[in-house]
Protein backbone atom coordinates (compact mmCIF):
# COMPACT_ATOMS: atom_id res chain seq x y z
CA UNK A 1 0.00 0.00 0.00
CA UNK A 2 1.27 3.33 -0.90
CA UNK A 3 1.10 6.07 2.00
CA UNK A 4 2.03 9.71 0.60
CA UNK A 5 3.12 12.42 3.33
CA UNK A 6 2.27 15.83 2.72
CA UNK A 7 2.12 18.97 5.21
CA UNK A 8 -0.99 20.65 6.33
CA UNK A 9 -4.23 19.29 7.26
CA UNK A 10 -6.42 16.70 5.59
CA UNK A 11 -7.67 18.92 2.61
CA UNK A 12 -4.85 20.49 2.00
CA UNK A 13 -3.69 21.69 -1.65
CA UNK A 14 -0.66 19.59 -0.91
CA UNK A 15 -3.00 16.25 -0.32
CA UNK A 16 -4.38 17.70 -3.37
CA UNK A 17 -1.24 17.45 -5.31
CA UNK A 18 -0.82 13.92 -3.98
CA UNK A 19 -4.36 12.93 -5.23
CA UNK A 20 -3.25 14.72 -8.70
CA UNK A 21 -0.23 12.25 -8.89
CA UNK A 22 -1.02 9.09 -7.50
CA UNK A 23 -4.87 8.64 -7.92
CA UNK A 24 -7.60 9.22 -5.46
CA UNK A 25 -7.45 5.97 -3.67
CA UNK A 26 -4.28 6.83 -2.49
CA UNK A 27 -3.92 6.57 1.41
CA UNK A 28 -2.14 9.68 2.39
CA UNK A 29 -0.68 11.08 5.76
CA UNK A 30 -0.86 14.92 7.06
CA UNK A 31 2.57 16.25 8.85
CA UNK A 32 2.58 19.49 11.05
CA UNK A 33 6.16 20.45 9.30
CA UNK A 34 8.25 19.93 6.06
CA UNK A 35 10.81 18.19 8.32
CA UNK A 36 8.09 15.78 9.54
CA UNK A 37 7.47 14.40 5.97
CA UNK A 38 10.79 13.67 5.42
CA UNK A 39 11.01 11.84 9.11
CA UNK A 40 7.92 9.75 7.95
CA UNK A 41 9.16 8.58 4.64
CA UNK A 42 12.65 7.73 6.71
CA UNK A 43 10.48 5.90 9.36
CA UNK A 44 8.94 3.56 7.01
CA UNK A 45 5.36 5.46 8.07
CA UNK A 46 4.93 6.56 4.58
CA UNK A 47 6.39 5.56 0.99
CA UNK A 48 7.00 9.12 -0.50
CA UNK A 49 6.35 12.52 0.77
CA UNK A 50 5.37 15.34 -1.55
CA UNK A 51 7.23 18.53 -0.74
CA UNK A 52 6.39 22.17 -2.76
CA UNK A 53 9.93 23.25 -4.09
CA UNK A 54 9.28 26.42 -5.79
CA UNK A 55 6.28 28.72 -6.97
CA UNK A 56 6.13 30.42 -10.74
CA UNK A 57 5.49 33.67 -9.31
CA UNK A 58 7.22 33.18 -5.80
CA UNK A 59 10.26 31.31 -6.46
CA UNK A 60 11.85 28.68 -4.42
CA UNK A 61 10.96 27.08 -0.90
CA UNK A 62 14.13 27.40 0.60
CA UNK A 63 13.46 25.23 3.47
CA UNK A 64 12.45 22.32 1.28
CA UNK A 65 15.51 22.85 -0.63
CA UNK A 66 18.03 22.63 3.10
CA UNK A 67 16.07 19.27 3.85
CA UNK A 68 16.95 18.08 0.78
CA UNK A 69 20.57 18.84 1.37
CA UNK A 70 20.35 16.96 4.74
CA UNK A 71 18.65 14.06 4.10
CA UNK A 72 19.46 11.29 1.95
CA UNK A 73 15.96 10.72 0.62
CA UNK A 74 15.91 10.79 -3.84
CA UNK A 75 13.65 12.86 -5.58
CA UNK A 76 11.00 10.23 -7.74
CA UNK A 77 9.01 12.81 -9.37
CA UNK A 78 7.79 15.65 -9.97
CA UNK A 79 4.06 17.73 -9.58
CA UNK A 80 3.23 20.72 -11.20
CA UNK A 81 0.07 21.82 -10.47
CA UNK A 82 -2.04 25.43 -10.94
CA UNK A 83 -2.96 27.45 -7.36
CA UNK A 84 -6.84 27.43 -8.08
CA UNK A 85 -8.54 29.11 -4.61
CA UNK A 86 -12.39 28.68 -3.82
CA UNK A 87 -14.25 31.14 -1.83
CA UNK A 88 -16.14 28.06 0.74
CA UNK A 89 -18.89 28.43 3.66
CA UNK A 90 -21.14 26.36 5.11
CA UNK A 91 -24.15 25.86 2.94
CA UNK A 92 -26.94 28.14 2.34
CA UNK A 93 -24.62 30.72 4.13
CA UNK A 94 -23.49 32.06 0.43
CA UNK A 95 -25.57 35.36 1.39
CA UNK A 96 -23.89 37.91 3.46
CA UNK A 97 -20.25 37.41 3.54
CA UNK A 98 -18.47 39.62 5.12
CA UNK A 99 -15.43 38.21 6.67
CA UNK A 100 -12.95 35.67 5.09
CA UNK A 101 -9.90 33.49 6.53
CA UNK A 102 -7.39 31.47 5.25
CA UNK A 103 -3.37 31.58 5.33
CA UNK A 104 -2.36 34.93 4.96
CA UNK A 105 -0.55 33.41 1.28
CA UNK A 106 -4.18 32.12 -0.12
CA UNK A 107 -5.11 35.76 1.08
CA UNK A 108 -2.75 37.92 -0.34
CA UNK A 109 -2.88 35.96 -4.09
CA UNK A 110 -6.97 37.10 -3.85
CA UNK A 111 -6.18 40.20 -3.00
CA UNK A 112 -8.28 41.74 -5.72
CA UNK A 113 -11.08 39.77 -5.47
CA UNK A 114 -11.68 40.21 -1.54
CA UNK A 115 -11.02 43.85 -2.28
CA UNK A 116 -13.68 44.22 -5.11
CA UNK A 117 -15.90 42.33 -2.98
CA UNK A 118 -15.53 44.58 0.75
CA UNK A 119 -14.54 41.87 2.34
CA UNK A 120 -12.45 41.45 5.16
CA UNK A 121 -9.55 39.22 4.86
CA UNK A 122 -9.33 37.19 8.20
CA UNK A 123 -5.42 35.76 8.74
CA UNK A 124 -5.32 31.91 9.65
CA UNK A 125 -3.15 28.96 10.27
CA UNK A 126 -3.75 26.68 7.22
CA UNK A 127 -6.13 26.90 4.29
CA UNK A 128 -7.45 23.30 4.90
CA UNK A 129 -7.22 24.09 8.50
CA UNK A 130 -9.47 27.20 8.00
CA UNK A 131 -12.00 25.29 6.48
CA UNK A 132 -11.58 22.28 8.90
CA UNK A 133 -12.58 25.19 11.63
CA UNK A 134 -15.37 26.76 9.50
CA UNK A 135 -16.87 23.42 9.51
CA UNK A 136 -16.75 22.61 13.27
CA UNK A 137 -17.80 25.65 14.48
CA UNK A 138 -20.42 27.56 11.56
CA UNK A 139 -20.10 31.07 11.87
CA UNK A 140 -22.72 33.42 9.81
CA UNK A 141 -21.05 36.13 7.35
CA UNK A 142 -17.76 34.02 7.26
CA UNK A 143 -16.39 31.80 4.40
CA UNK A 144 -12.83 30.64 3.54
CA UNK A 145 -10.81 30.59 0.75
CA UNK A 146 -9.35 26.60 0.26
CA UNK A 147 -9.52 24.39 -2.17
CA UNK A 148 -11.88 22.26 -3.71
CA UNK A 149 -10.72 19.01 -1.59
CA UNK A 150 -11.43 21.22 1.42
CA UNK A 151 -15.07 21.72 0.23
CA UNK A 152 -15.75 17.59 -0.44
CA UNK A 153 -13.59 16.67 2.73
CA UNK A 154 -15.27 19.46 5.47
CA UNK A 155 -18.74 19.33 3.47
CA UNK A 156 -18.53 23.11 2.51
CA UNK A 157 -20.25 25.18 -0.22
CA UNK A 158 -18.29 26.53 -3.08
CA UNK A 159 -19.53 29.95 -3.32
CA UNK A 160 -16.93 31.07 -6.29
CA UNK A 161 -14.71 29.15 -7.86
CA UNK A 162 -11.06 30.55 -9.68
CA UNK A 163 -11.04 33.90 -7.05
CA UNK A 164 -6.95 33.44 -7.54
CA UNK A 165 -5.18 37.21 -9.01
CA UNK A 166 -3.00 35.49 -11.21
CA UNK A 167 -4.24 33.00 -13.27
CA UNK A 168 -1.04 31.46 -14.66
CA UNK A 169 0.12 30.91 -11.21
CA UNK A 170 1.77 27.23 -10.59
CA UNK A 171 3.37 25.29 -7.78
CA UNK A 172 5.90 22.19 -8.55
CA UNK A 173 6.08 19.38 -5.38
CA UNK A 174 9.14 17.25 -5.75
CA UNK A 175 7.92 13.10 -4.55
CA UNK A 176 11.05 12.11 -2.40
CA UNK A 177 11.68 8.71 -0.92
CA UNK A 178 14.16 6.27 -0.61
CA UNK A 179 16.04 4.36 -3.31
CA UNK A 180 16.05 5.29 -6.96
CA UNK A 181 12.74 5.40 -9.61
CA UNK A 182 12.93 3.20 -12.80
CA UNK A 183 15.06 4.94 -15.78
CA UNK A 184 11.82 5.51 -18.14
CA UNK A 185 10.60 7.96 -20.42
CA UNK A 186 11.44 11.84 -20.71
CA UNK A 187 13.50 12.21 -17.15
CA UNK A 188 15.16 15.35 -15.18
CA UNK A 189 17.94 15.42 -12.91
CA UNK A 190 18.15 17.85 -9.66
CA UNK A 191 21.88 18.11 -8.52
CA UNK A 192 23.54 20.38 -6.02
CA UNK A 193 27.37 21.24 -5.94
CA UNK A 194 30.02 23.86 -4.17
CA UNK A 195 32.72 25.01 -6.03
CA UNK A 196 36.22 26.30 -4.94
CA UNK A 197 36.03 30.15 -4.09
CA UNK A 198 38.83 31.05 -6.77
CA UNK A 199 37.92 32.73 -10.18
CA UNK A 200 36.41 31.02 -13.06
CA UNK A 201 35.11 27.89 -11.08
CA UNK A 202 31.19 28.50 -11.67
CA UNK A 203 31.91 29.16 -15.31
CA UNK A 204 34.25 25.81 -15.67
CA UNK A 205 31.88 24.06 -13.93
CA UNK A 206 28.78 24.71 -15.69
CA UNK A 207 31.20 24.14 -18.57
CA UNK A 208 30.72 20.74 -18.41
CA UNK A 209 27.55 20.70 -19.15
CA UNK A 210 27.60 23.56 -21.88
CA UNK A 211 30.41 21.85 -24.17
CA UNK A 212 28.44 17.91 -24.00
CA UNK A 213 24.91 20.50 -25.00
CA UNK A 214 22.70 19.37 -21.49
CA UNK A 215 20.38 21.49 -21.13
CA UNK A 216 20.31 23.31 -17.40
CA UNK A 217 16.55 24.28 -16.22
CA UNK A 218 16.99 25.92 -13.44
CA UNK A 219 19.91 27.28 -11.66
CA UNK A 220 20.03 28.97 -7.97
CA UNK A 221 22.41 30.12 -5.34
CA UNK A 222 21.63 29.55 -1.69
CA UNK A 223 23.94 30.26 0.71
CA UNK A 224 26.20 27.28 2.81
CA UNK A 225 24.40 27.38 6.35
CA UNK A 226 27.98 25.91 8.17
CA UNK A 227 30.19 28.26 5.89
CA UNK A 228 29.31 31.99 5.96
CA UNK A 229 29.59 34.06 2.64
CA UNK A 230 29.83 30.18 0.74
CA UNK A 231 27.29 29.24 -1.33
CA UNK A 232 25.75 26.23 -3.08
CA UNK A 233 24.41 25.84 -6.52
CA UNK A 234 21.00 23.91 -6.75
CA UNK A 235 20.68 22.68 -10.52
CA UNK A 236 17.91 21.22 -12.59
CA UNK A 237 18.45 19.78 -16.23
CA UNK A 238 16.90 17.69 -18.97
CA UNK A 239 18.35 14.04 -19.02
CA UNK A 240 18.58 11.33 -16.52
CA UNK A 241 22.23 10.31 -14.71
CA UNK A 242 22.80 7.33 -16.49
CA UNK A 243 22.77 9.01 -20.16
CA UNK A 244 25.78 8.97 -21.84
CA UNK A 245 25.90 12.89 -22.15
CA UNK A 246 24.59 13.48 -18.74
CA UNK A 247 26.88 10.66 -17.27
CA UNK A 248 29.71 12.50 -18.87
CA UNK A 249 29.17 16.03 -17.37
CA UNK A 250 28.49 15.13 -13.76
CA UNK A 251 31.67 13.31 -13.63
CA UNK A 252 33.40 16.33 -15.41
CA UNK A 253 31.38 17.89 -12.32
CA UNK A 254 33.30 16.19 -9.99
CA UNK A 255 36.57 16.91 -10.74
CA UNK A 256 35.59 21.13 -10.59
CA UNK A 257 33.62 21.11 -7.63
CA UNK A 258 34.19 21.21 -3.58
CA UNK A 259 31.44 18.92 -3.45
CA UNK A 260 28.46 17.23 -5.50
CA UNK A 261 24.89 15.49 -4.33
CA UNK A 262 22.52 14.17 -6.62
CA UNK A 263 19.27 14.65 -5.38
CA UNK A 264 17.83 12.35 -7.87
CA UNK A 265 16.54 11.75 -12.02
CA UNK A 266 13.26 11.44 -12.43
CA UNK A 267 10.06 11.18 -14.67
CA UNK A 268 9.48 14.86 -15.74
CA UNK A 269 6.02 16.07 -15.38
CA UNK A 270 4.00 16.71 -18.98
CA UNK A 271 2.72 20.40 -20.27
CA UNK A 272 -0.31 18.11 -20.21
CA UNK A 273 -0.21 17.12 -16.70
CA UNK A 274 0.41 21.59 -16.05
CA UNK A 275 -2.43 22.18 -17.81
CA UNK A 276 -4.81 19.78 -16.72
CA UNK A 277 -4.47 19.63 -12.75
CA UNK A 278 -7.90 21.28 -11.68
CA UNK A 279 -7.24 22.37 -8.10
CA UNK A 280 -3.70 22.97 -6.77
CA UNK A 281 -1.24 24.46 -4.59
CA UNK A 282 -0.10 27.23 -3.49
CA UNK A 283 2.87 27.55 -1.15
CA UNK A 284 4.07 26.27 2.31
CA UNK A 285 1.53 25.18 4.74
CA UNK A 286 -1.46 25.42 2.42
Amino acid sequence: MTIVAFQGEHGAYSEEACRRHFGDTVETLPCRTFEEIFAAVEAGEATYGAVPVENSTAGSINKSYDLLLDHDLKVHGEILLRVRHNLLTIPGNAAGISQVRSHPQALAQCESYLNRRKLTAVPWYDTAGSAKDLAAEPVAGVAVIASRLAAEVYGLEIVDEGIEDIANNYTRFFVVGKGEPAHAGRCKTSLVFAVPNTAGSLYQALGEFATRQVNLTKLESRPRRNRPWQYVFYVDLDGHWQDANTSAAIVGLLSRAAFVKLLGSYPAATPLEQETSGSQSALLQI
